[in-house]
């Protein structure tokens, strides 16, 4: 029977597509996610006032779920500042550049990386650990930090948490509700994980592979001073600069010469017909004397040797820190001799050791001063965090909305009382409408898994697609395990973190300081081919 479907539902369903169709014109969606926010909650309850409140509310829930994710960027940001500061963060980068020396063999070891350390623990834990070692690694041999963010969200949130084939949390749930095997169902999921996964990786690779440039150590600078100086929000998120690949700071060689300026393009100004591109060779040379005030003040004052011993200390001991790290986490999966960690506490643990080497640096770079420069250092962490990830705040507040565990707390519902789940509803009721072809019901129970992870939740819409493999296989002549793992696939691939921007792609974002909706647009086109080319392939094989 379908589910009853009301004014609130349909208003709802309407912001969903507004939301999405104004993405696609690659504008803001914030106004469109509160407006349709404040309107579903006084459709669903009559009161104008609790519409209002439901704007404030939505955004107080969306904070109080990400607020883990906006500490520990800000946390690891606020430790890279204290080692950029005595110069630890060049010197920490060096080992590896004998392995990533290029944009090629970067974009290899920084999936390959993530791949595994996601998949054995999860991508919340991997994603701070990689990003305070190997983004850095990745900038400097001339990755853009739009690729270093695709790699990530593809490699980690996506080809490793979508078949979950270790810890098996997302097979179990899949299997559970369509009523198959656990180990079918994952064995299935992880080959279809690496269809979805090498296949974006694949596009990633051809798509931004103009926009890498040649390594120097002056695109590290660039890349840590890009938020500060060019805006969180710009759009131009190609390259650390804002410039294009040919501009003076992109054509840097490996030999670490300062870029030279363009004159004649500065002193022509933004005359010609290409008017941004004027604008973006602007943003270069202004970027190209940032870095030569940066090195020649260093030369001039000579206080980078006193410092040079404690830059290498610290350049050996976080890398070390963290391999111990993944040492203890790999202790406690295959032995008894530790307790084994998972998901948030794994994070946890890794934001206390950032703040504990934060807390070192900070001493050893400036003794006197200690106490002020830490939490200098906090301060500045957390700004970045929040003029970075802000917006994401009222965005995801609208998702919540529709989420039965959340929407109570937004719509100013009793602590006892059932939330209405709007997304839920909504699916439930267009399930009756599903075509019993084997084609379109294995695109039908993907296409439900992704907009079931629209809410920003990797596992929530697991129950759902589920629930409909059990149900609708037998009808099809399908095997329910095939089409739980495609709805799988759909659900954690969308939700889990790199197709929604108010997921934990908000992390992968923040750590490659790049935009997070630019980042959930590139990732768009190389995840959805990988995912229909799955689809297909689940179809004719299984």
């Amino acid at each position: 029977m379908d589910t009853p479907l009301t004014a609130a539902h349909w208003i709802y369903l309407a912001g969903i597509v507004v939301i999405l169709l104004t993405m696609a014109v690659r504008k803001n969606i914030v106004v469109p996610a509160v407006t349709a926010t404040l309107l579903t909650a006084w459709a669903f309850s009559g009161s104008l006032i609790t519409g209002l409140s439901a704007i404030f509310n939505a955004s107080l829930t969306a904070a109080k779920e990400l607020f883990n994710i906006f500490l520990i960027i800000a946390i690891v940001t606020a430790m890279l500042g204290a080692l950029r500061e005595m110069g630890a963060d060049r010197m920490m980068v060096t080992p590896f550049r004998r392995v990533m020396r290029a944009g090629t063999s970067s974009f290899i070891v920084l999936a390959i990386v993530t791949y595994v350390i996601s998949l054995f623990f999860w991508p919340t834990p991997a994603v701070p650990l990689v990003g305070a070692v190997l983004i850095p690694v990745a900038i400097r041999a001339g990755l853009s930090p739009m690729s270093v963010g695709m790699v990530i969200a593809i490699a980690g949130q996506g080809m490793a948490l979508s078949s979950d084939y270790i810890i098996k949390v997302a097979p179990g749930i899949s299997a559970k509700a369509a009523g198959v095997d656990p180990d079918s169902v994952a064995d299935k999921a992880m080959v279809l994980s690496l269809i979805v996964g090498l296949t974006a990786l694949g596009i990633t690779y051809v798509m931004q592979r103009r926009t890498w440039r040649n390594p120097s150590p002056e695109l590290l600078v660039e890349w840590e001073n890009a938020a500060e100086r060019r805006g969180v929000g710009d759009d131009d998120e190609d390259s650390p600069s804002g410039g294009p690949a040919g501009s003076p700071s992109a054509t840097a060689g490996s030999n670490g010469r300062k870029p030279a300026p363009a004159g004649p393009t500065v002193t022509d100004g933004p005359t010609r017909s290409d008017g941004d591109t004027a604008v973006a060779t602007v943003k270069a040379v202004k970027a190209a004397a940032i870095v030569e005030a940066i090195v020649d003040t260093g030369a001039e004052t000579g206080e980078q040797e006193p410092k040079k011993l404690s830059a290498k200390v610290f350049a050996l001991l976080v890398p070390l820190v963290y391999l111990a790290f993944i040492v203890y986490l790999l202790l406690g999966k295959f032995t008894n001799v530790v307790s084994p960690l998972q998901g948030g506490d794994a994070a946890a643990i890794v934001g206390g050791l950032a703040a504990m080497l934060l807390f070192a640096a900070a001493a050893t770079n400036d003794k006197r001063n200690f106490l002020e420069t830490s939490s200098q250092h906090v301060v500045d962490g957390l700004v970045f965090a929040f003029k970075a990830m802000g917006i994401v705040l009222p965005i995801a507040g609208f998702f919540f909305i529709g989420n039965g565990d959340f929407s109570a707390a937004i719509l100013g519902m009793p602590a006892d009382a059932t939330g209405p789940a709007f997304l839920f509803d909504l699916i439930t009721a267009a399930q009756s409408h599903l075509s019993p072809n084997p084609v379109v019901t294995a695109f039908a129970v993907l296409f439900v898994g992704l907009i079931a992870g629209l809410e920003g939740s990797g596992f929530s819409g697991l129950p759902l697609t589920g629930s409909l493999s059990g149900a609708l296989g037998p009808v099809v002549h399908m095997d329910p395990s095939t089409l739980a793992a495609i709805g799988q696939m759909g659900n954690i691939w969308s939700g889990g973190g790199t197709l929604v921007a108010w997921s934990s792609l908000v992390a992968v974002a923040g750590f490659a300081r790049v935009p997070v909706l630019s980042l959930a647009r590139k990732c768009f086109l190389p995840v959805m081919a990988g995912l229909v080319l799955s689809t297909v392939v689940a179809i004719i094989i299984f």
